[in-house]
């Protein structure tokens, strides 16, 4: 299972990757491999408002439907279409092709990104998968 290094993680499976303002959001690979062939996804809309650790959208697999959780606070810039024809690429390429949304998040006086408290690093999320089972 892939846990890349440079990543954010959540303890309900998503991964954020942050680049100046925008935060892009997905599932990690534990959560694509742990539901299984991914049939639909359902994102937020663009322009919406999503809130750090609250449902924003659902994600379906032949085994279950299960809530798509916002790492970060702010709006969401994009989703990922390709996901409409192809959900897929989420099993495929959890971290590249299968990413859902990107959000614009507040950017603090240091000229960083504003995370919420509580996300994982990579090392603390190989730790939390691996005493999952």
């Amino acid at each position: 299972m892939s846990v890349p290094a440079e990543l954010r993680y959540t303890e309900e499976h998503e991964w954020v990757a942050i680049d100046g303002d925008t935060a892009s959001v997905g599932i990690t690979d534990y959560a694509a491999q742990s539901l299984g062939d991914v049939v639909y996804v359902s994102l937020p809309a663009v322009g919406a408002a999503v809130t750090a650790g609250e449902p924003c959208g659902e994600v379906e697999s032949t085994k279950s439907v299960s809530d798509l959780y916002s790492p970060v606070d702010g709006e969401v810039t994009e989703v990922n279409e390709e996901l409409d024809d192809d959900p897929g690429l989420v099993n495929a390429e959890p971290y590249g092709a299968g990413w859902m949304f990107r959000v614009r998040v507040s950017v603090g006086s240091d000229g960083e990104a504003a995370l919420p408290p509580g996300l994982l690093s990579a090392a603390d999320y190989d730790e939390l998968t691996k005493s999952a089972g």
